[in-house]
């Protein structure tokens, strides 16, 4: 296989985790958690051809109406999916969309709608690895409108707005753990996060938010509620082929964009550029 440095590993020009080289992949990457979805994306794109399946990372690239596409899965939570930004970065992305499932946690979410996250709550550990707690989780705001034109070009039901992040999916979501073990800070979190305005439970788009910021990349994130935890419904997969339609036309629209900008000699997306 060969060798390499300990401080940056890399096996025969390919990233250690995801296995994926230089010019694989295109600038804008799409990530879901599963595996799964992964190849679930891919297939809805007008061609695509597999990178690589390594651990937890499946990723492909292919081409949406014409646009370089790429989709890597991160696994669950914050930890690995910091490893495949970091090794996705060095191999030329620059725009990330994470494409996932949430549990929504105001009462007006129903199952199958979208989430657009504008920020996130940092409760995972993962991103204070890289900076103070205090670092905010922002958005990129042209993935943001990029998202919402995509929601709305399509017809489908979305918010907008801040999410929680957590490293687990049990007692950090207010669920019990095993034999009911539920300590009162457990209990607490969901409804302190809903009277902040919170909307939505998930496990990444933090880490994926504050990473794109430290690092100068633009980062966004679009989930499906497949839960409803003010009326404990649960629908597993609703939503997602609402949630992977917008992604894949929010990367096209960046693409648009980001020609544009090129074209007029302009740094940042605004909405006059389109007249």
């Amino acid at each position: 296989m060969g060798s390499g440095k300990a401080d940056s590993p890399v096996i025969e020009g390919k990233m250690y985790h995801i296995m994926v080289g230089p010019g694989e992949v295109s600038s804008y990457v799409l990530l879901p958690g599963d595996p799964a979805r992964a190849d679930k994306i891919a297939k809805t794109w007008d061609e695509s051809w597999l990178i690589a399946r390594h651990r937890e990372y499946t990723t492909y690239s292919g081409k949406y109406k014409g646009n370089f596409i790429s989709v890597t899965s991160t696994g669950i939570g914050a930890p690995s999916t910091a490893i495949a930004v970091e090794e996705l970065l060095r191999v030329g992305a620059h725009t990330f969309i994470r494409v996932g499932t949430t549990g929504a946690i105001q009462p007006y979410i129903e199952t199958g709608d979208l989430i657009i996250t504008s920020a996130s709550v940092r409760l995972e550990g993962t991103s204070k690895q890289y900076v103070i707690p205090e670092y905010p989780a922002s958005a990129s705001p042209e993935v943001v409108m990029a998202l919402i034109e995509a929601a709305e070009s399509l017809g489908v039901r979305y918010w907008v707005g801040i999410t929680a992040s957590t490293d687990s999916f049990y007692l950090g979501q207010s669920r019990p753990g095993f034999k009911n073990y539920f300590p009162s800070f457990a209990r607490n979190i969901l409804d302190d996060m809903r009277m902040a305005n919170v909307l939505n439970f998930e496990m990444e788009s933090s880490t994926i938010l504050t990473l794109s910021n430290i690092y100068g990349a633009r980062g966004g994130a679009v989930c499906a509620a497949i839960a409803q935890r003010q009326s404990n419904e649960f629908s597993p997969g609703k939503g997602i082929e609402d949630a992977i339609a917008v992604a894949n036309e929010a990367v096209r629209i960046l693409h648009e964009w980001d020609e544009i900008k090129r074209r007029e000699g302009k740094k940042f997306f605004f909405p006059s550029l389109l007249r």
